[in-house]
C-alpha cells in the first residue's frame, strides 16, 4: 500500500492515491459477492472505449500530486474536461451495480475526492464536479455518479485522510531507518563460507549493485539460499529497496528462506534478538482459509464480518513482528477475528522481505508484482530452484476445457443460465465439426487460432455466471464453480495468444459412456515474451539453481534481459567423491524396457553387495518402476526395498523418507522429477549412491513435437529445448542427492547407452568423472 522514502534517508513519505485511500476509507465487512472481474484486456478497452467518447480538449491520464507536512501524495485520474471542469473516475465492471457493496463505492469516492482535491491545488480551482463513471463491460454502458465540490471542502478531506496515515507514515520511516542500519552492519551469521558459497555471494552482491539480472548455477550443498539472502539483503540500503521476494517452487524452498532469516537474526547478528526486518511467508487461500465451508462476506463467514473495522489493530500488532510464518500470523489473525488470508494480503505491503511461491510474482494476477508496480516499489526477486520457472510458467500460462466435463455441469445450471450455456455447447460442436472436416480420422489437431465465435459465446456465459452470482449470493455448486473458473482464465489466456508463444490444439476424447467429446488447450511454449516484464520491473533478479546449463536455454525461454550476468560456481566436491559409472550395455527406451529389466535388477543387486546401504533407484514412470520393483524382488528377494507410490500425502512422503536413516540399508524406488529427486537432503550415509534408469527425455507425443517444432523455428534447437536440456535436468537433479557435504562418498549409475555420448556427457557437472 505504500510506497517508498523518496530519498533513502529522507524524512517525507511517499503514498498513491489508492493506496492512500485503502489505508483511510475502508471499513464494514469482506464482501466478494460483487466482485467487478473484467479482464485486465477488457479494462483498458473500458477505459479507452468511455474516454474516446469525450469531447475534443478532454484530457486521460492527468498526473497529480501534492503533499501535506511531510507526506507526498501521488496518482494519475482517469480523465478532467476542463471545459466543464469534470473530473472523472472511471470503474469498469460485470453484474449488477446496484448490489456493489456500500463500503466499495465509498472507497471509489473517497479516490475521486483526494484527485478533486490535488486538481482545484494544481490549476486554482475554486469549485469542481466530480464524476464517478461505472462502465459494464458487457452492456458498453455508463453509469455515472456526479458530485460538485468547492474546492476548500475537498482539501479539508484530503487533510484529513493525509492526518490519518501519517500516524502510520510515521511508524514506517522510524521503520524503515532502523531496517536499513540493521541491514547496513549485518555480517555473516558463521565464522567462514562454505567452499563456493561466497563467489555465490560476491555474484549476487555485485548484481543488486549494479541493477541486473543473474543466473547463477551453484551445486547442491553449498548453502545457496543463505548465500543469496545474505547478500541481497546486505544491498539492501545502499540500493534503496524496498522488498526483497524469496519465492520458490515448492514448500521446502520457502522453509529454507525462513530457516536462513533466522540464522541471520541469531547471535552472530548485529543485534540479537528481534530484527527489525519484517519478514511474511505467503500461504495459498485454500491452506489458510479458517472457513473453507464459508462464503467470503459478512453474512456467512465471522472473519469477514467487520473485516475492514479491526483490520487496523491487527496490521498494527502484525507489523510488530519481525516472523510471521504461517503459524505466527494465523494466530494474530484470530486474536483480532480477522481473516488469515486476508491479513497476509495486506501485510505483503508492509513487509521487507516476502517468502511464497512464484506464482506470487509471475502469474497473470500475481499479488507481489501488482503492488510492486501501483506503489513504484524498487524489488529484488530471488528465484529459488530456478529450473523449475519454465515449466511453471507455462502452466501459469497456459489453460484448458474439458467438453465432457462441461456438459455435466451443463445439466445441473440454474434455469437463467442454460441458454449461455446452450450456446457455448452449439460453438463447442460446431468447432469440432468444422475440425473433423479440415482433419479427418486424427483424434489429435492443432488449431490455427482460438475461434473467435466460441470465444464470444464463453465470454457471454462468463457474463450471464457473473450476473447471476451478484443476483444469488449464494454459493455455486461446487463443478460449477470450477467450470467457471477455468473458463475465465482460459478467456484470459485466449486474449494473449500469438502464434510464437502458444500452441491451441484439441483432442477427442471417448467415456466409457456417453458421447464423445474434445479437450480444448492453449498452451504455453514460450513464456519469455510474459516473464520479461516482471524481470524488467525488479530492480535486481537472482535466479539460482544447482541445474542452470546451458544459460541459453533459460535465458530464451524466461525472457532474461541481454544484460543478464552468468554465473557457474565451482563445485566445493571432489570427482574422487562420486564414482560416476554408464551401464552401456543397457537401453532405457521404451520398446528396450521389458528387456531392461534383469539387467537394471542385477547392476543395484551386485552394487548393493559390494556396498551395503541406502540406495535411491529412479525410473521414468510409475509403470516402468513397478515392473523394474517386481523384478528386483524376484531376483534379490532379501534386500530391503520400500517404493514411491501415486498420490502419497506428507505423511507417506516423509515416511518414505525417514526408511533412509544414518546406518540403514535398503533401496527406495522413486520416480524420476517426483518428489524425491529434488529438494530432499540425505547426508552422510543416509544414501550412499543412486541408479538412474532414463535420461529423463519427456514423452515423445504429438504435443511435444508441436513444441520441439515451433521451438525449432524460434531458436533452432528444438530437439534439445524440447526433450534433452530438460531430461538431463532431471537426471543432474536426482544424481545430486547423493553427495551433499565434503565428507561425502557415493556412487552413481547412469543406465542407458546414450550417457555416453558427448552431448549428453556435455551437460553434466564438471566436477563429475565418469566410468
Amino acid at each position: 500500500m505504500s510506497e517508498r522514502p523518496a530519498e533513502s534517508h529522507a524524512q517525507r513519505y511517499t503514498v498513491a492515491v489508492r493506496a492512500l485511500c485503502e489505508f483511510t476509507a475502508k471499513a464494514g465487512d469482506l464482501d466478494l459477492r460483487f466482485t467487478p472481474s473484467p479482464t485486465a484486456q477488457e479494462g483498458i478497452a473500458g477505459h479507452a472505449t468511455v474516454t474516446g467518447r469525450r469531447g475534443e480538449g478532454y484530457q486521460s491520464e492527468v498526473s497529480l500530486r501534492g503533499d501535506h507536512r511531510h507526506l507526498t501524495v501521488r496518482g494519475r485520474a482517469d480523465g478532467y474536461d476542463p471545459a466543464r471542469r469534470r473530473l472523472e473516475e472511471i470503474k469498469t465492471f460485470r453484474g449488477d451495480l446496484a448490489r456493489q457493496p456500500a463500503n466499495h463505492r465509498a472507497l471509489h469516492w473517497a479516490q475521486l475526492k483526494v484527485y478533486g482535491a490535488l486538481l482545484c491545488r494544481e490549476k486554482g480551482i475554486e469549485e469542481i464536479e466530480l464524476a464517478l463513471v461505472y462502465f459494464d463491460v458487457v452492456k458498453q454502458k455508463e453509469t455515472p455518479l456526479r458530485e460538485t465540490h468547492a474546492a476548500r471542502d475537498l482539501e479539508a478531506f484530503f487533510q484529513d485522510q493525509c492526518e490519518r496515515f501519517l500516524l502510520w507514515a510515521d511508524r514506517e520511516l522510524a521503520h524503515r531507518r532502523e531496517r536499513d542500519a540493521w541491514l547496513a552492519t549485518l555480517s555473516f551469521p558463521h565464522a567462514d563460507f562454505r567452499p563456493g558459497q561466497r563467489v555465490l555471494a560476491e555474484s549476487v552482491y555485485q548484481t543488486a549493485c549494479t541493477g541486473r539480472a543473474l543466473l547463477a548455477q551453484a551445486p547442491t550443498g553449498i548453502g545457496k539460499t543463505l548465500g543469496t539472502l545474505f547478500p541481497l539483503l546486505k544491498a539492501a540500503p545502499g540500493r534503496a529497496l524496498d522488498k526483497v521476494f524469496f519465492l520458490s517452487a515448492k514448500t521446502p524452498g520457502r522453509r529454507l528462506a525462513l530457516d536462513a532469516v533466522a540464522t541471520l537474526s541469531g547471535p552472530a547478528s548485529p543485534a540479537p534478538g528481534d530484527p527489525p526486518l519484517r519478514t511474511l511467508e505467503l500461504i495459498a487461500r485454500e491452506k489458510s482459509c479458517e472457513h473453507p465451508d464459508r462464503a467470503c462476506h459478512g453474512e456467512s463467514c465471522p472473519l469477514a464480518a467487520g473485516f475492514y473495522d479491526r483490520l487496523p489493530a491487527a496490521r498494527a500488532a502484525a507489523a510488530g513482528e519481525p516472523m510471521l510464518d504461517r503459524a505466527r500470523l494465523r494466530e494474530l489473525a484470530l486474536d483480532h477475528q480477522v481473516c488469515p488470508y486476508y491479513l497476509s494480503q495486506e501485510m505483503a505491503r508492509w513487509s521487507d522481505l516476502v517468502v511464497g511461491d512464484y506464482n506470487y510474482f509471475f502469474d497473470l494476477s500475481a499479488l507481489l508484482h501488482g503492488l510492486a508496480t501501483e506503489n513504484q516499489w524498487r524489488v529484488a526477486v530471488l528465484a529459488d530452484e530456478a529450473h523449475n520457472l519454465v515449466d511453471r510458467a507455462r502452466g501459469m500460462y497456459s489453460a484448458e476445457l474439458d467438453q465432457i466435463a462441461f456438459r455435466a455441469v451443463k445439466k445441473q445450471v440454474p434455469k437463467p443460465l442454460k441458454g449461455a450455456f446452450d450456446r457455448l455447447h452449439r460453438q463447442w460442436n460446431a468447432l469440432n465439426k468444422d475440425q473433423e472436416a479440415a482433419q479427418p480420422d486424427q483424434d489429435y489437431r492443432v488449431h490455427d487460432d482460438p475461434p473467435q465465435a466460441f470465444l464470444l459465446a464463453l465470454q457471454q456465459l462468463l457474463a450471464a455466471v457473473n450476473d447471476h452470482m451478484a443476483e444469488h449470493p449464494e454459493p455455486l455448486d461446487g463443478d460449477l464453480t470450477r467450470f467457471y473458473f477455468d473458463a475465465l482464465h482460459f478467456y484470459r489466456i485466449a486474449e494473449l495468444f500469438d502464434d510464437d508463444a502458444f500452441l491451441f490444439d484439441s483432442e477427442q476424447r471417448t467415456p466409457a459412456r456417453g458421447r464423445p467429446g474434445s479437450r480444448l488447450c492453449l498452451r504455453n511454449v514460450v513464456p519469455a515474451a510474459l516473464l520479461a516484464p516482471r524481470f524488467e520491473s525488479a530492480a535486481a533478479a537472482v535466479l539460482f539453481s544447482a541445474t542452470l546449463s546451458p544459460a541459453r536455454y533459460y535465458a530464451d525461454l524466461l525472457g532474461l534481459p541481454e544484460s543478464t550476468a552468468w554465473v557457474d560456481v565451482p563445485s566445493p566436491f571432489r570427482a574422487e567423491q562420486l564414482q560416476v559409472r554408464i551401464a552401456r550395455r543397457i537401453s532405457t527406451r521404451y520398446r528396450d524396457r521389458q528387456a531392461s529389466l534383469a539387467p537394471i535388477a542385477t547392476l543395484i543387486g551386485e552394487q548393493y553387495r559390494q556396498r551395503p546401504g541406502n540406495y535411491l533407484a529412479f525410473f521414468s514412470s510409475y509403470d516402468y518402476l513397478d515392473r523394474a520393483l517386481e523384478a528386483f524382488r524376484r531376483q534379490w528377494p532379501d534386500i530391503p526395498v520400500w517404493a514411491q507410490e501415486r498420490r502419497m500425502d506428507e505423511t507417506a512422503r516423509q515416511a518414505f523418507l525417514d526408511r533412509f536413516r544414518d546406518g540403514g540399508e535398503g533401496v527406495g524406488f522413486a520416480v524420476l522429477g517426483g518428489a524425491f529427486s529434488e529438494g530432499i537432503d540425505l547426508p552422510g550415509r543416509r544414501l550412499i549412491g543412486a541408479f538412474v534408469a532414463t535420461l529423463g527425455l519427456p514423452q515423445v507425443n504429438p504435443v511435444n513435437e508441436q513444441f520441439k517444432e515451433r521451438l525449432a523455428a524460434l531458436f533452432g534447437d528444438g530437439y534439445d529445448y524440447t526433450y534433452l536440456y530438460p531430461g538431463l535436468r532431471k537426471v543432474v537433479q536426482a544424481a545430486g542427492r547423493v553427495i551433499r557435504t565434503g565428507d561425502d562418498q557415493g556412487v552413481v549409475h547412469l543406465i542407458d547407452d546414450r550417457f555416453g555420448r558427448r552431448q549428453v556427457r556435455a551437460l553434466l557437472p564438471a566436477w563429475w568423472r565418469v566410468d
